[in-house]
């Protein structure tokens, strides 16, 4: 009787387990595979700090990085990082 109580809690202890940690994140990994990231640097906003033609610095949490953009832009002036290549960030206004 004790033998049979404990063989289950054991068995059902280790099936929890198996469940819990292969088959759920198994799961969630096919079923999220294909989507698109929330998180990076695409769609962070950052500030203007000079500006000359078609590029010039940003400020974006607490770093300065070197940003081109297509729109002209003055210093203070609040952009949206569109997309990173390598350490230079393209930038459009935030339009907010």
């Amino acid at each position: 009787m004790i033998k049979t109580i404990i063989l289950t809690l054991v068995i059902g202890f280790f099936l929890f387990e198996l469940i819990e940690h292969v088959v759920f994140p198994l799961f969630w990994y096919i079923k999220n595979r294909k989507k698109k990231s929330v998180c990076g640097a695409t769609g962070m906003l950052g500030k203007v700090k000079q500006w000359q033609k078609n590029e010039g610095k940003v400020f974006v949490n607490g770093e300065l990085w070197q940003a081109v953009s297509d729109a002209s832009l003055l210093p203070g002036d609040r952009v949206v990082i569109q997309n990173v290549e390598g350490l230079t960030l393209e930038v459009n206004p935030w339009r907010g």
